[in-house]
């Protein structure tokens, strides 16, 4: 595993600690800095080019969606991990769609944080298959059927293959996972999500993901 380093930002700092302590458990992972705001991460990530940012989605001075904006502008190439409550589901789905990595549940079992911040650091998406249910179960609203039915038709330009990793991606498999589940190599997985990506012109897994899901995969 390839030493990786974080940035936590949390505006309580009794949730920042525990935080640190669960990552600090793990010797590839170091904790390069805390930020007890939206524009306080931004602002470490410039200096320390973490491989990571937790970041809160209710914080002062700069929330967490505008935090999250401002790092795809200035910095790119950090993978951004959201940490949220069921409570905040719509914001969710909103940050995923700006390009967030994932997201987690801030009760988390401390295990579940290290893998969502190991995939993360790897390129991976980690959607807590948990939470992933709850948000896009819970946001039942007027144009459901209307999300479906073009989910349906989008999905609809893969072929089988493809909609069986798809639906995978769905269920918050990493590519390691995926390939064990349809025998195939990680490799070849990774090229089947780049191709799904392009088809379905997403620009990560995690909105692949719910487009599956939207679809009913």
């Amino acid at each position: 595993m390839t030493h990786v380093r974080v940035v936590i930002a949390d505006d309580e700092p009794l949730i920042r600690a525990g935080i640190r302590m669960i990552l600090t458990s793990d010797p590839e992972i170091e904790v390069v800095a805390e930020a007890a705001h939206g524009r306080e991460a931004v602002e470490l990530a410039r200096s320390h080019t973490p491989d990571v940012v937790l970041l809160d989605i209710q914080m002062p001075v700069m929330d967490g969606l505008t935090a999250l904006a401002e790092l795809g502008r200035t910095a790119p190439g950090v993978r951004v991990l959201i940490l949220t409550t069921f409570g905040e589901r719509e914001n969710v789905l909103r940050a995923l769609s700006q390009g967030g990595a994932g997201f987690l549940l801030k009760d988390s079992a401390p295990g579940e944080l290290i893998r969502a911040v190991r995939a993360a650091a790897a390129g991976d998406a980690y959607l807590s298959p948990g939470a992933t249910r709850h948000v896009v179960d819970q946001l039942v609203t007027g144009r459901e059927v209307e999300r479906g039915e073009e989910a349906r038709r989008r999905v609809a330009v893969l072929s089988g293959r493809e909609r069986e990793v798809l639906a995978l991606l769905g269920e918050g498999l990493s590519n390691a996972d995926a390939g064990r589940r349809l025998h195939m190599s990680e490799a070849t997985v990774k090229t089947y999500v780049s191709r799904i990506l392009a088809k379905l012109e997403c620009e990560n897994r995690v909105q692949a993901a719910l487009l599956a899901r939207d679809a009913g995969l």
